[in-house]
């Protein structure tokens, strides 16, 4: 088991997934709302989450009927997760990798990389973006 897993599980307040289809048993078994919570106490803005996740009106919605998250978004939770516990490695604090997060980056047609994890392709040209900056190329 690596580290982001048991940070997600941390994260998340489950049981580290050993292996990626543990992660994917996490998503489709669906988070509950209360999962929100634990991304502003990361650090994530309200604004943020409406527009990466879940707008507030839905979130409201679900947790009036008691339902769970969907399939598509516990799979945002888990991506913003993710690619949140990658850019704290690269920068070593959380305030610097979310201040990276809401930049705008050239390399990113001048979008912040927070915005773009709201869908996979997007998530994965900022996780690539991480691994460059990680190795030295790009800063």
């Amino acid at each position: 088991m690596n580290a982001a897993n048991v940070q997600i599980g941390e994260w998340l307040g489950v049981k580290a997934p050993a292996t990626d289809a543990e992660i994917l048993g996490i998503v489709e078994r669906q988070l509950a709302p209360a999962v929100i919570k634990r991304l502003i106490a990361l650090g994530l803005e309200r604004t943020e989450v409406d527009a990466i996740i879940i707008p507030q009106r839905t979130l409201q919605h679900r947790r009036s009927r008691r339902e769970k998250l969907t399939v598509e978004e516990s799979d945002r939770v888990l991506r913003a997760i993710r690619v949140l516990a990658r850019t704290e490695a690269v920068y070593g604090s959380r305030e610097r990798a979310l201040e990276w997060l809401r930049r705008k980056n050239p390399r990113l047609d001048g979008r912040t990389p927070l915005l773009l994890l709201k869908t996979d392709t997007g998530s994965r040209m900022v996780e690539e973006l991480l691994v460059e900056i990680d190795e030295g190329m790009f800063v």
